[in-house]
This record gives C-alpha cells, structure tokens and sequence, in this order.
C-alpha cells in the first residue's frame, strides 16, 4: 500500500484521513490531527509519528463538542507538525482547494479548511500558531476564527507547550462559528455574539496587500455601514519576525528530538534544523516585541471595535509555483502578528471584482472580547449577502 495514502479517505481529495461516529446528531465536525481523540493515534500528519500509541482520553475541545451533541465524524489532514503554511504532506497526501485545485489548501490546518469549503463536513477545529486557521480559511474560501489566546482550552493538542497557538473553529456560516465556540469556549455568551453590530468604529489598518485584495475589502467595509478611520501600526513587522522566532524556539522544543531519524519531509527536517539555532537572545528580543505590540493594539482597540485589515496581502500561490521555489512566507505577514499579541482575528471571505476566487479580509478584536468580533462578522455577513 502506498504510505503517502494510507490513511485518507477517498474522495475526499486528502482533507480527511479517517470518517467514524462520536457524539450525537448535531451537525457534522472534522478534528485536526494535532488534537487527541480518545482510542485513536494523534499523528500530526508525520511518517515520524506513525507510531504513536491511541490516546487515552479526548482534548478538551473534542470532549465538549461531543458533550454538546456535535458529530465528531472525521479526522482533518494537516500540514506535517504545523510547522507549514503550503497544506502540502507528502505521507498523506495534500488537500485539495476547493475553490482552484492548482492552488495552495493553505497550512497548517489545511485539511480542515478544505473539508468544509468541499462540505465534506459542516464544521471543523483546527489550530492557529502562525495563522493556521485564518491562513487556510482565506485560501478555501471559508469562515477561520482564531479565539483570544487561552479563551479555549488546548489541553490534548499539541505542542503541548506555546504561547501563540489557539484552537478554533471553521464554517460556511458565522452561526456555525457561533454555535462552535458556544461550545468549545467556556463562558461564551451566544446572546452577545449573534447580536449583529450595524453600527461600529473600525480602524482600517495600513498595510501593503495586492490592489485587488485591497479593493475587495474596502468594497465589503463600504456595505457594513461601519466607520472607519485609518491607522498605520508601527511594530506589524517587527510581530511578523518575532512571531517566526518563538514558533521556531517552540516547535524545536517540541520535535526536535525527531530530527535525523529519516521520518520527517523534507522541508520540515531543514526547517526544524534551522529552528535549532534560534538564540535566547533572539527569544528575549521576540518578548520585548510582544509586549510593545500588545500595547500598540490594545491602544487602538480602546478606541474602536475592531480593526479591520486583509487576511492575506496576496492570492495564493499555484501548486506548481511552490515546486518551482516560490515563498509563501510572507503570506502570513498580516495574520502572525496576532498570533504573537494575543488578540481574537476572524477571516471572512469576500468577492473580488470579476473573479470566481474569493479574497479574505481579517476583523481583530480586544483580548477577552471574541463574543463581539463573532458579532461583527455575523453584521458583516449578513451585509455581504444582499450586495
């Protein structure tokens, strides 16, 4: 049997590497492979974990979406280790776009935001260290939430140690988001975040993203009935890099011992080489960042609901681009950020002017408050749909 697709289901284009039953008969929910199902081997989509015994007891997310009545039926491909932002896995096999097939899923939760835009599945929990859920989302046309740091429990997913990752839901629809982090959140109050927000202040955040892109989210922003005032971060790329320093610090301290065993691809054996030489100077530098980033935006956010910019400054690049040595690092310019700072981000998709392919624009919110960015987005959605 071929290993590369060995555990993939077929016809489903290598989003998902296994269907079964757990829960009840609410709508239908694919796991990523970074998340503990109980009896079954958590691999995160790598030849080096093959070998990992069942887990013994559900992540927490999976535990309270079952508790809530959700159908846990599939497990979600992924980027090896999500240490990626391509979706490309060649022991399992790469995800299909469903919205241009020649095109990059996006990582690392690329199975899970290529499950739900095929409506393999209504909804699906992926993680976010470096954008892996808006990253992907925007790319297959869907809806990614990544929730404040620590609002949703990580407990059962791995790494089992970082200060950037978060768990968080895809759909087709802000209600599915909704009802996810009703679930999968505790204390999230469902009343506020499907309270649709028609009149907000927004800072539309000065960034560098292709003009169709650009144009794409003023179009959908001139439909919210929103205000919006301009406003240039001073530390956004600077976030970017120290974000790429402490993902790489903690991914090596995750799988670092897999390294030189001939299990790893390619590109995550040199990547995860070159993590092994990130400094504690470097870590310290990253930290002093967060901090003066953090404060940057929460100094905007005082002032607005919500800052609104691109998910991604470019469209994504063809599969055959990346096999012939294309970066898609700086695709994550505008999502890492957040990462690093902490703050909820919602990827919406939105139409472009005279294209079949949707671009995504980003809302962030203040820390603690992901019941009124979800508010937001349901605003938002609803203003789309009568354009």
């Amino acid at each position: 049997m071929n290993t590369a697709n060995a555990r993939t289901v077929p016809g489903t284009g290598n989003a998902l590497l296994s269907r079964f039953h757990l829960g009840g008969s609410g709508p239908t929910v694919a796991i990523k492979d970074c998340i503990d199902i109980a009896g079954q081997p958590t691999c995160g989509g790598s030849a080096a974990l093959a070998d990992a015994a069942p887990a013994s007891a559900h992540a927490d997310v999976v535990r309270r979406l079952i508790d809530d009545g959700w159908q846990i039926t599939a497990r979600a491909n992924m980027h090896e280790l999500a240490y990626g932002m391509t979706g490309i896995n060649d022991w399992n096999g790469t995800a299909v776009n469903p919205q241009d097939p020649t095109r990059m899923t996006g990582g690392s939760s690329s199975g899970s935001a290529s499950a739900v835009g095929a409506a393999l599945v209504d909804m699906s929990i992926g993680s976010d260290t470096g954008g892996s859920i808006r990253l992907p989302a925007a790319c297959c046309g869907v809806i990614g939430f990544k929730p404040t740091y620590g609002r949703v429990s990580r407990a059962g997913a791995y790494p089992a140690v970082s200060s950037l990752d978060c768990v968080g839901p895809f759909a087709r629809s802000m209600d599915l988001i909704i009802s996810a982090m009703t679930s999968i959140a505790p204390g999230f109050d469902r009343a506020c975040a499907t309270t649709a927000v028609a009149q907000a202040r927004v800072k539309l955040v000065t960034v560098q993203a292709d003009p169709e892109i650009a144009g794409a989210v003023a179009a959908a922003f001139a439909v919210s009935g929103w205000q919006g005032h301009a406003w240039t971060p001073h530390h956004m790329h600077a976030a970017f890099e120290a974000g790429m320093t402490l993902i790489n610090r903690e991914t090596h301290d995750a799988f670092g011992h897999l390294l030189g065993l001939g299990k790893l691809g390619a590109d995550i054996e040199k990547r995860l080489s070159a993590a092994a030489t990130t400094t504690d100077e470097a870590v310290a530098h990253a930290e002093a960042v967060r901090v003066a980033f953090s404060a940057e935006v929460d100094a905007a956010l005082a002032e607005a609901d919500a800052l609104l910019l691109p998910t991604l400054p470019a469209l994504p690049p063809t599969l055959e681009a990346i096999s012939q040595g294309a970066s898609v690092l700086m695709l994550s310019s505008l999502v890492r950020p957040f990462n690093l700072s902490g703050h909820p981000a919602l990827s919406i998709p939105v139409t472009m002017a005279g294209r079949p392919l949707k671009a995504a624009l980003q809302l962030v919110g203040r820390k603690g408050e992901d019941e009124r960015i979800c508010a937001l987005g349901l605003h938002l959605e609803q203003a789309l749909r009568h354009v």
